[in-house]
């Protein structure tokens, strides 16, 4: 919503300069939204619908990742005193419930995967101590890594699209300069009216270029921000886990 409230905002300031360049060189130009596209050549037009889709694909994805992360963080934190708490009394099957019941949880899932791993070595016969620990390591580091690649998805795209949306805003600046200068060559006309149309369409694809760009970087920087503090938290869950297998083994010993 704020995006398209600037978008509205800028473009409307565009076309206003536009309308003004037309006007300082006695020329006419539409000075509306609608009016510009009609005005557009088709490459101009193919710049802004493929700039379109994706500010459409980069909002969706920056949508998908705010629900999932905050699901995540929500359930989170529901899950981590409950198994805590089952763990403390030695309640392994109750802690594999509540993990159970909270899907959405990145810690949920990476716990849930070394409880498994841990209870199945344990409850098997003739099981090594030693291959107990490792097997329940090895468990939740796979874990971890199906998490992480879980919670990047969608990413990439948004890095891709922050990076590349200027260049295809700037390929249509080029074509539109371009037009401009075949204007002034058809009609053997020079000033700022020859030349207008070419200046508002190359404009206007830079604009809206940009408009895609900054926000699709700065959510991309956000949202990997939360994913590495997501990884640190399932590491310290690991990590805690493996110490409360470990103690659970002393006890056995003993």
């Amino acid at each position: 919503m704020f995006a398209a409230h600037v978008a509205g905002f800028t473009l409307n300031h565009i076309t206003a300069a536009a309308t003004w360049v037309v006007q300082e060189g006695g020329g006419t130009l539409a000075t509306d939204p609608l009016g510009l596209w009609k005005a557009m050549g088709w490459v101009a037009r193919t710049v802004v619908i493929i700039l379109f889709i994706m500010s459409g694909w980069s909002i969706g994805v920056m949508i998908d990742r705010w629900m999932a992360y905050s699901a995540a963080r929500k359930q989170s934190r529901a899950f981590a005193p409950a198994v805590a708490g089952a763990l403390r009394d030695g309640r392994i099957d109750e802690a594999i419930k509540v993990a159970e019941r909270n899907k959405k949880s990145h810690l949920a899932k990476v716990v849930t995967a070394g409880l498994m791993e841990f209870k199945a070595h344990q409850d098997s016969p003739g099981a090594i101590p030693g291959e107990t620990i490792e097997a329940s390591k090895r468990a939740l580091e796979r874990t971890e890594a199906i998490v992480h690649a879980e919670l990047k998805r969608g990413l990439g795209g948004l890095a891709t699209i922050g990076s590349t949306a200027p260049f295809v805003g700037l390929f249509g600046t080029v074509m539109g300069i371009l037009n401009a200068f075949i204007g002034i060559n058809n009609s053997k006309a020079t000033g700022l009216a020859a030349v207008a149309g070419g200046i508002a369409e190359a404009l206007v694809t830079t604009a809206i270029g940009l408009l895609v760009a900054i926000p699709a970087v700065m959510m991309f920087n956000y949202l990997t921000g939360r994913v590495e503090a997501f990884d640190v938290e399932m590491d310290n869950s690991s990590s805690e886990l493996i110490d409360y297998f470990l103690k659970k083994r002393g006890e056995i010993r003993r």
